[in-house]
């Protein structure tokens, strides 16, 4: 396309500002500013702007506490709940990871800005003994689930990994992946790809430039996993390798259980095309978006569309009416993302955040906002959920599967470095004890179990009241234990049954390695 025709496209689009500096660009200034332009659909971009401010405008106006109803119990699955059915569904979970049918998308755009790095959040280290990264974490919780299920099945199995990247962290995830050997996962069977970036607007639909030849761009959102399944033919991958069943989960959180054989077989029990791990609200005003019915259809409402009356509204049992806390954890089957690619996608609205967006003005000059002036547009990941035909939600416990890591630590500080190391190490210390093990500090004196949400068999301790329990306010007992050891507290009663541990304890492939008084 030549420039007449681009700026004549430019013109229609009313976006024409976009070529003010074009005679103070190099030649290469020049063909990169082109380039950018070339790919964009700027009648599109314009149809994105006013849908999208029309349908934030409507949220604000409209609360929806009379339309929600909590999901329904036949819907719902529960660790603690359920105690008598987890083992069922994990079996299920198990069978079909053996018969190769199950995969795990990650959700890795995300930089570290928050977190104060640069680079990709999955290579961040949060400081356990072992200074595993993210990304090692999740890849050895998908060898372990690969030899339990070829245990359990006597059958060699494989879950493929797609890591879905933005166009800031694709070369660094790649790079760090190639540079550790994809962490013993073979090559060919950990695929990445990109999502979509849309160009920032102002509060009129301009598009922002944040060079004089470059057009200010972000990812598209969680939700632009649908487009780019499609555009770069993943799904169809996917169903080369006979993927029924796909796991999808954010980078972020520590404690994930990849490919959770529990709650995939929960999923195909219930006969369920879309599910949602979830965990419960620590409180009411806890700002997390809750999943509910909404008009007949589930959905995420986030904290600030509800009333606080709603919000505190409770169930019989005592429960929070609406208390299932959305973590990003999603079941599809293959069929459905199929038809949310090649049909629901481009039903689905953006939504508007309003950001401090760095740019030149018509002097030229570079502006650093303090307030909000203009939007990024996205899409989310659950906003799929209304097309569902049988939807179902499980409920896990909080300290066993979510802690996220979203900031840089501070004093108290959440969702932090300190707060994601101290959480793994805490459910690490509570697999010891329940596997019969316990620790002693540096006089010899027993310290005390740690209280649990959950009773029963699968990785519970049921303390004695009479102990001295640890104030929660505590530091954890430091204790990491390897996924390629035990993917979820299983298998340790071999190892450490009857045995008394100091501090730091590590077990790995290796053996135990602990603190003894000339050092580890």
């Amino acid at each position: 396309m030549d420039m007449r025709m681009i700026r004549e496209k430019l013109a229609e689009a009313g976006q024409d500002h976009l070529l003010q500096f074009w005679g103070e660009l190099s030649e290469a200034e020049q063909a990169e500013l082109n380039l950018q332009l070339q790919s964009m659909d700027f009648q599109e971009l314009n149809s994105f702007f006013q849908n999208a401010m029309k349908v934030s405008g409507h949220i604000k106006e409209e609360k929806i506490d009379e339309k929600m109803e909590p999901v329904p119990r036949e819907a719902l699955g529960s660790v603690t709940r359920d105690r008598d059915m987890l083992k069922g569904w994990e079996e299920e979970g198990l069978l079909h990871i053996s018969q190769n049918k199950v995969a795990v998308l990650l959700l890795a755009g995300g930089q570290g800005t928050r977190l104060g790095v640069s680079y990709p959040k999955g290579i961040y280290d949060v400081g356990l003994p072992s200074h595993k990264t993210l990304f090692q974490i999740q890849a050895e919780r998908i060898l372990k689930l690969e030899r339990l299920a070829e245990e359990r099945h006597k059958v060699k199995s494989t879950i493929p990994w797609y890591i879905m990247a933005s166009g800031r962290t694709m070369e660094s995830t790649k790079q760090f992946f190639a540079q550790r050997n994809y962490f013993g996962l073979k090559k060919e069977n950990v695929v990445f790809f990109q999502q979509g970036m849309l160009p920032a607007m102002d509060f009129n639909g301009k598009l922002i430039l944040e060079e004089k030849g470059k057009i200010s761009m972000a990812p598209d959102g969680n939700g632009g996993l649908y487009r780019a399944l499609g555009a770069q033919k993943i799904i169809d991958n996917m169903e080369g390798r006979g993927i029924k069943y796909i796991h999808v989960y954010c980078v972020d959180n520590i404690l994930v259980k990849v490919a959770d054989p529990t709650f995939i077989g929960f999923c195909v029990k219930k006969g369920a095309d879309c599910g949602a791990k979830v965990v419960e609200k620590t409180n009411p005003i806890e700002p997390v978006g809750v999943i509910c019915k909404v008009d007949g259809k589930y959905q995420v409402v986030e904290y600030s569309e509800i009333s606080l009356a709603t919000a505190e509204k409770r169930s019989s049992d005592g429960r929070l009416m609406f208390s299932g806390g959305n973590i990003a954890n999603h079941f599809f089957t293959l069929s459905f993302l199929k038809d949310v690619v090649q049909i629901h996608e481009p039903q689905l609205q953006h939504h508007v955040a309003q950001k401090k967006i760095q740019h030149v003005d018509s002097q030229g000059q570079l502006i650093k906002p303090d307030k909000p002036n203009g939007i990024k547009m996205e899409k989310f990941v659950f906003d799929i959920f209304q097309f569902a035909k049988t939807f179902v939600v499980y409920e896990a416990l909080r300290e066993d599967e979510f802690s996220p890591l979203k900031n840089a630590d501070s004093q108290d500080g959440k969702d932090n470095p300190t707060t994601a190391r101290h959480a793994l190490m805490s459910l690490h210390h509570r697999w010891v004890l329940t596997a019969g093990g316990h620790f002693v500090d540096e006089n010899g004196t027993k310290i005390p179990a740690i209280p649990s949400s959950r009773n029963g068999p699968s990785g519970t301790v049921t303390p004695d009241l009479n102990q001295n329990l640890k104030d929660v306010t505590d530091l954890p007992i430091k204790c990491e234990i390897s996924p390629l050891v035990s993917y979820a507290g299983e298998g340790l009663e071999k190892m450490v049954s009857g045995q008394v541990f100091h501090s730091p304890l590590v077990i790995d492939e290796m053996g135990i390695h602990q603190l003894v008084k000339n050092g580890l």
